[in-house]
């Protein structure tokens, strides 16, 4: 019996360690060899040639103005929007779990090109009809630009941080509050005394997460960074392996080092923060009942600010890309527009080959890939939370190692690893690279799904004899089918909208829905672009109802067990 056990352990960890590891040796390699096709002879070169680049100190700045400015925005958003909610007699307190779920549907690539369709200096939306209302010449407002980054992946971020924040925000005892109160303080002083510091490791862990997120980021960078040639680490990166006509890995792999140092050491700060905050944790159990703060006059146009937000994260994205999909060219909505509207750019689409291909390599990957993923997330969770060893415990942190990779810089060390192999330019480097960039996301909903399942279940089925495969296949995992639907639901869309990772691994013949979308973007195709991203929205869309679906016809069988 712990003979089995061991062998499973040991077997996930070096499948595990094969998936996060090698990329990152790879890349530590790769940044001291002098080529893809010269890999072992060894150079410092590499990082002479990128840390002396005159372009590099403009780059870290911007990226370092982009990271704590989108960070700052969307922390202070979800700590308003916390607060509300959890504070305050705001009406329609739904709205909150809109804005943390919904957006999170939304592939960040068509987030950001939906503004890039509102606010580009040329033919913007919103810039057309404020010419035409004030009678300018020139466009007053430019997302092509540094604010324009920070704004939209401040919004992007949000959802994260606002589920952060706001289970914080919820566990005060109001005796701290009320404390305040009978000493004298009103609710702004409470608020800056009292409700404020209780809450910072989660507010600092909100920050660095949305920090790391930032970095990571890509589609914000490229769609509106690129084209104002406003370039962060992340373009800098896609610049150096994908323009140009000699690709530079090695010069890569030498700044993706520093960028996934600076990541991972990130990651540890936010789990430090994560964990500290345990100690501010302020519920009784003597009928706790936050305090609510009335609004009063305050009540209804706080609540339009909350609708307004509401709107620009979830309803003006996709309905901006719907509409472009049907006009000719870039147009004020008006009678005219309308009149014009037609399939065209639709049917473009559907007879592109290109296009027709990405789609069905983002459906393989996104079906087949979070299937494997799901079903590797499942022995991994189980040993984590079942096997309580050592080599389990190495198996977990192991496992959450990828979690601080930024995808363009795992990206190129997948790419060093699979140019030695035969998976090179083929949709399975891509499926290995998804499923060991995105297995946290697999494994943390089963690991708390087996929480849940007392071990008597398994002990009794053992009792009885059957074997351990028995046992997991005949009454655990049956248990375990919401948390599996959970899992699978966000592993599939993430496969579907994943960009980062594509753009390094995607050849000719492997192209994805968000590859051939960035393609749209850089040629100017708005038409077809919001066309195919009307159908990757549909294509998630279709796959967590078809989830949920499934995962539904299963729950008699758990309430029966």
């Amino acid at each position: 019996m712990d003979s089995s056990r061991s062998k499973l352990t040991i077997s996930l960890i070096l499948i595990v360690g094969v998936l996060t590891v090698c990329p990152v040796v790879m890349l530590v390699l790769g940044s001291f060899s002098e080529g893809l096709t010269a890999f072992g002879s060894f150079t410092v070169q590499k990082y002479v040639d990128a840390y002396t680049d005159p372009a590099l100190g403009q780059i870290i700045l911007n990226t370092v103005v982009f990271v704590l400015g989108s960070s700052t925005l969307a922390t202070g958003l979800a700590l308003f929007l916390a607060y509300l909610n959890n504070r305050t007699d705001i009406p329609c307190k739904f709205m909150f779990r809109i804005i943390s779920i919904i957006p999170m549907m939304i592939p960040h690539i068509l987030f950001s090109v939906s503004w890039a369709l509102l606010l580009n200096p040329s033919n913007g939306l919103i810039n057309l009809v404020l010419k035409q209302a004030f009678f300018l010449d020139h466009a007053p407002l430019n997302i092509y630009s540094l604010w324009g980054m920070i704004l939209v992946e401040g919004l992007l971020d949000l959802p994260i941080a606002y589920l952060i924040i706001a289970p914080a925000m919820a566990s005060f005892d109001v005796a701290l509050e009320e404390s305040s109160k009978v000493c004298g303080a009103g609710p702004w002083r409470t608020l800056l005394r009292v409700t404020l510091p209780v809450l910072r490791p989660a507010i600092l862990a909100a920050f660095i997460l949305g920090v790391v997120r930032s970095l990571a980021s890509f589609a914000v960078p490229s769609v509106i960074g690129m084209p104002g040639r406003v370039y962060v680490l992340a373009t800098h990166l896609y610049q150096m392996i994908a323009t140009g006509f000699s690709t530079d890995y090695g010069k890569a792999a030498a700044v993706g080092m520093s960028v996934l140092a600076a990541s991972i050491t990130l990651i540890f700060v936010y789990r430090a923060l994560t964990a500290e905050s345990e100690k501010f944790v302020t519920i009784s159990s003597r009928g706790y009942r936050p305090t609510v703060i009335p609004l009063k006059a305050a009540r209804y146009p706080l609540f339009a600010v909350v609708a307004l937000l509401s709107f620009v994260l979830i309803v003006l994205p996709v309905a901006v890309l719907f509409y472009t999909s049907l006009v000719p060219y870039s147009m004020v909505p008006s009678a005219r527009a309308f009149s014009l509207m037609s399939w065209k750019h639709w049917i473009e689409v559907l007879k592109d080959p290109i296009s027709l291909l990405s789609l069905k390599n983002s459906l393989y990957l996104g079906v087949g890939g979070a299937t494997l993923g799901v079903a590797l997330s499942v022995f991994v969770a189980y040993t984590i939370v079942k096997i309580r060893t050592r080599a389990s415990g190495f198996l977990e942190s192991l496992s959450f190692l990828s979690f601080s990779f930024p995808g363009i810089v795992i990206g190129v060390g997948f790419m060093w690893f699979f140019v030695r192999t035969p998976l090179y330019a083929t949709i399975w480097a891509l499926l290995i690279g998804y499923i060991a960039t995105y297995l946290p996301y697999g494994i943390r909903p089963m690991a708390s799904a087996f929480i849940q399942v007392h071990s008597h279940l398994e002990e009794s089925s053992l009792v009885c004899g059957a074997s351990r495969m028995t046992t997991m296949r005949r009454i655990i995992i049956p248990l375990l089918v919401p948390g599996m639907v959970s899992g699978w639901i966000l592993m599939a869309t993430m496969f579907v909208r994943e960009l980062t990772l594509s753009v390094v691994l995607s050849r000719p013949g492997t192209e994805v829905l968000a590859v051939q979308i960035l393609r749209f973007a850089e040629d100017g195709l708005w038409g077809r672009l919001s066309a195919l991203g009307i159908m990757m929205i549909f294509i998630s869309t279709a796959l967590v109802i078809l989830a949920t679906l499934v995962g539904a016809r299963f729950k008699p069988v758990e309430g029966g067990g």
